[in-house]
C-alpha cells in the first residue's frame, strides 16, 4: 500500500518552483491558476522573493501548496500518473493536509489557495507579534516534551503543537512559557530546545481567533468527497465525509499535528511506502517512524521522472 504525503510551513525556499515551470508547460499553468485564484503575483515571489515576504505565513502557506501540487499536476499530465490509482491514502503536515485534500479533489485548486491564504492571514493576526513563540525540543519523545510543556506553563498557555517524530516535538504558546520550557529541557532528559524563527504560535489555544475565521469560511467552501481518505492531523486517522473534513481543519488550526502517530497509523495499516510531493521535508521523519518504509521525495523534473518509472 501507498501512501502520497504534502509537506508543511517551512519547507518554502525563494527559487522554488523556478526549475519546474520552466521545464513543464504543466507547472507554469498551476502557477498560474494560483496566481489568478489569488489576484496576487505569487509566482512571482515564490521564485524571486525577497525571503522576507515568501516567509509571510500568508505567502507561505499557498506557495508550499502550489509547489507541491505543481509537481503532482507534472505527473498527471506528462506522465499520465493517476493518484486514484497509485495510492491508498493521503496526508499532509499542517497546511499540507490542504495540498492533499486538493490532490485527491476535495477542494479545486482556487478554493484551496483562497483557503490558504486566509488561513495564513487569519493565523498571523491571531496572536499580536511578540506574544506568542514556538520551539522544537530535539531527542524529545512526547511524554517528555507534555511533562515539560506542562512544569514550563506557569498559567500561561504551552503545549505539544506538533508530534513529529519519536525525536521531535515542536511546542508552542506564550513567548515566556516557551523560553521557560527552553531553558528547563536539560532537566527533563531532552537534548536541546531550539526557538523557531516563526511569527505567530501555530497549533495551540492562542490560535482559535483564527479557527473561528477558518470555521467561517470553510462553512462557505465546496468540498467534495476525496478520491481516496486522509489521515487528518488532529485524529492520526483516515476520514472521507466532506463535513468530517470541514470540522477537522477547523480543529487543526488550535489542535496536534499528530503526523508521528499518522504514520504509524497508516504502517500498521499496511502502507509501507511513502512519496512526499513537493518537499523532503517529511521522508526523513517518515524514516524515523517507520524504519523499513520505502520513502521517496519529489522535488525535481529528475525526481518525477525517477518516481514514475518506479510506480
Amino acid at each position: 500500500m501507498r501512501a502520497f504525503l504534502f509537506p508543511g510551513q517551512g519547507s518554502q525556499s525563494v527559487g522554488m518552483g523556478k526549475a519546474l515551470a520552466e521545464a513543464s508547460p504543466a507547472a507554469k499553468e498551476l502557477f498560474q491558476e494560483v496566481d489568478d485564484a489569488l489576484s496576487q503575483h505569487l509566482f512571482r515571489i515564490m521564485v524571486e522573493g525577497p525571503e522576507s515576504d515568501l516567509t509571510l505565513t500568508e505567502n507561505a502557506q499557498p506557495a508550499i501548496m502550489a509547489n507541491a501540487l505543481a509537481t503532482l499536476r507534472v505527473m498527471q499530465k506528462e506522465g499520465g500518473f493517476s493518484l486514484a490509482d497509485k495510492g491508498d491514502y493521503v496526508a499532509g503536515h499542517s497546511l499540507g493536509e490542504y495540498s492533499a485534500l486538493c490532490a485527491v479533489e476535495a477542494f479545486d485548486l482556487g478554493t484551496t489557495a483562497r483557503l490558504l491564504k486566509l488561513r495564513g492571514q487569519a493565523m498571523q493576526a491571531a496572536v499580536p507579534v511578540g506574544e506568542g513563540a514556538m520551539a522544537a525540543l530535539l531527542g524529545a519523545d512526547i511524554e517528555k516534551a507534555q511533562a515539560l510543556a506542562d512544569a514550563a506553563a506557569e498559567g500561561e498557555v504551552c503545549t505539544v503543537a506538533n508530534d513529529n517524530d519519536p525525536s521531535q516535538v515542536v511546542i508552542s504558546g506564550h513567548k515566556g512559557a516557551i523560553e521557560r520550557a527552553v531553558a528547563l529541557v536539560k532537566d527533563y532528559g531532552i537534548k536541546r530546545g531550539v526557538l523557531l524563527p516563526v511569527s505567530a504560535p501555530f497549533h495551540c489555544p492562542l490560535m482559535q481567533p483564527a479557527a473561528d475565521a477558518m470555521a467561517e469560511a470553510l462553512a462557505k467552501a465546496t468540498i467534495n468527497a476525496p478520491l481516496l481518505p486522509v489521515y487528518a492531523n488532529v485524529l492520526a486517522a483516515p476520514i472521507s465525509d466532506p463535513t468530517d473534513i470541514r470540522d477537522r481543519l477547523v480543529e487543526q488550526v488550535t489542535g496536534r499535528v499528530r503526523w508521528r502517530e499518522s504514520i504509524g497509523a497508516m504502517w500498521d495499516a499496511g502502507v509501507t511506502d511513502f512519496v512526499e510531493l513537493g518537499g523532503k521535508v517529511l521522508g526523513p521523519m517518515v524514516k524515523r517512524i517507520a524504519p523499513d518504509a520505502t520513502v521517496r521525495s519529489v522535488v525535481t523534473m529528475d525526481d518525477i521522472e525517477a518516481v514514475l518509472g518506479a510506480l
